[in-house]
C-alpha cells in the first residue's frame, strides 16, 4: 500500500504551481480543528487545557468548508480533540471530499469502529490514528489502560473495510528505539497505508513537561530508531524530513506551510504557538511577523522544535525547489535511509550537529499524573 498516486500528483503540481508563480509563501496543509474537547486527557496535550465553554463549542462544517476554499491547500488535516466527537464530522468530511481535499482525519480510535458507517472509503479520505508508541508507553502516554488494544482493533475493522489508514506518533525522551521499531512491524502487518513520526514539542500547558525532546536528543533518538530501517516499512512522510530528523538535512521551519483554523479564528503563526487570532487567511499571511519564528530567529519557543507541521512543508519544498532536494530525495526513496555508520550530509546543505546525550539521562518510562486534571467528555 501507499499514497495514492492522485494524491501525489495533486501535491507536486501544487508545490510546482505555487514556485512557477513566484510565491515565496504558501500552504500546504490546513490543520483544520473543528473542536478542542477530547475523551482522553494525554499528559503531553495542550489542547484540552481550555474552559469548558470553550470545549462544547464546534465549527459548522460550513466553517470548515470556507476556511479549506480560504487557505487553498490540498491537503486538510482534522485534529482536535478529537474530531469523532463532533456530531457533523461525516458533513465536515463530505464537504471537504466533494472540493477535491485530500483528508486525514486525525483520532484515537477510541469511536472508530461504531462511527465507520458514516463514512465512505475514498481515495480522498485517510483515518490518521495516534499510536503513541507500543502497547504499555502508548496506554501510559494517554493515561487510560486498553487504548492501544481498542486502536488496534480499530485499525483491523478500517483496513478490513477498505479505509485508507495511517498512524501517528508522538516521540518523547523516554522512548525505546527498539520497541518503537518493533511496533513498525506490528503497525506493518496490520496493513498501514504509512506510519508518521514526529518529536514531541513543549507545549506550554502540558501537565508532563519533562519528558520533551530537546533539538541534539531528538537527532541522536531518531538516529537511533531510523537506525537500518526495514524496507517494508512505510513512512508517510517526505524523505528529505526523515533525513532532518536524523540530523542528515539542514531545514528551517515554515510555519505559513501548515496554517491553522479553529474556533477562534486562523490561529498565529502556527499549531504549537498561539500569539493571537485574526478573522481571515489573507489577514493572518500580511500581519504575522513570519521572521519571529523558526530557529535562525532566535525565538526560544523554537529552539528545539522539530515537529513535522513546522518542517515537512520546507521537507516538500525542498524536494521540488532544488535539484540536491530532488536528488536526495529520490536517493532515500530508492535506496532507502543509511545506517548510521554510513550517514553523511550532502555537500551542500549543512548538517544539524546533535548534542551529546549520554545513555544515563534517558528517564526510566514515566508514570503521567492527571489526578488534578478535569477531563471534559461530552457525549455526542
Amino acid at each position: 500500500m501507499g499514497v495514492p498516486v492522485s494524491q501525489m500528483w495533486t501535491v507536486a503540481s501544487y508545490v510546482l504551481g505555487q514556485k512557477a508563480r513566484g510565491r515565496k509563501r504558501y500552504p500546504l496543509v490546513l490543520m483544520l480543528e473543528p473542536l478542542f474537547r477530547c475523551n482522553l486527557a494525554c499528559a503531553g496535550c495542550g489542547k484540552i487545557q481550555h474552559p469548558v465553554e470553550i470545549l462544547r463549542k464546534n465549527l459548522s462544517p460550513e466553517d470548515c468548508v470556507k476556511a479549506a476554499e480560504e487557505c487553498g491547500a490540498p491537503i486538510v488535516s482534522i485534529p482536535g480533540g478529537e474530531p469523532l466527537l463532533h456530531p457533523q464530522i461525516d458533513e465536515i468530511v463530505d464537504g471537504l471530499i466533494a472540493r477535491g481535499k485530500y483528508i486525514y482525519l486525525c483520532t484515537n480510535a477510541l469511536q472508530l469502529e461504531k462511527k465507520l458507517d458514516l463514512f465512505e472509503p475514498n481515495k480522498q479520505l485517510s483515518f490518521s490514528i495516534h499510536i503513541d508508541g507500543p502497547r504499555e508507553e502508548h496506554d501510559e502516554a494517554v493515561c487510560r489502560e486498553g487504548v492501544y488494544d481498542i486502536a488496534v482493533n480499530a485499525i483491523r475493522a478500517a483496513v478490513g473495510r477498505g479505509f485508507r489508514v495511517t498512524t501517528n506518533t508522538t516521540v518523547f525522551n523516554n522512548a525505546d528505539p527498539q520497541r518503537l521499531r518493533e511496533m513498525f512491524d506490528e503497525l506493518t502487518d496490520l496493513g498501514v497505508e504509512g506510519m508518521m513520526l514526529s518529536p514531541g514539542y513543549p507545549y506550554e500547558k502540558a501537565p508532563d513537561q519533562e519528558h520533551f525532546l530537546h533539538l541534539g536528543e531528538t537527532v541522536e533518538l531518531f538516529r537511533r530508531i531510523l537506525d537500518r530501517p526495514k524496507r517494508r516499512w512505510v513512512f508517510n512522510q517526505s524523505p528529505l524530513f526523515l533525513e532532518f530528523l536524523r540530523g542528515n538535512w539542514n531545514l528551517e521551519c515554515t510555519p505559513w506551510g501548515s496554517p491553522t483554523y479553529n474556533i477562534f479564528g486562523w490561529q498565529k503563526p502556527c499549531y504549537l504557538l498561539q500569539d493571537g487570532y485574526v478573522d481571515t487567511f489573507d489577514e493572518l499571511m500580511a500581519t504575522t511577523d513570519w521572521d519571529a519564528y523558526g530557529k535562525s530567529s532566535g525565538n526560544p519557543r523554537c529552539t528545539d522544535c522539530m515537529v513535522h507541521c513546522g518542517y515537512e512543508p520546507t521537507a516538500v519544498s525542498a524536494t521540488f525547489g532544488s535539484l540536491g532536494g530532488l536528488a536526495r530525495a529520490a536517493a532515500v526513496t530508492l535506496g532507502g535511509l543509511k545506517p548510521l555508520r554510513e550517514a553523511t550530509p550532502v555537500a551542500s546543505e549543512p548538517i544539524v550537529t546533535p548534542l551529546s546525550v549520554p545513555e544515563s539521562r534517558v528517564p526510566a518510562p514515566h508514570r503521567n499524573r492527571v489526578e488534578d486534571r478535569e477531563l471534559v467528555q461530552i457525549d455526542v
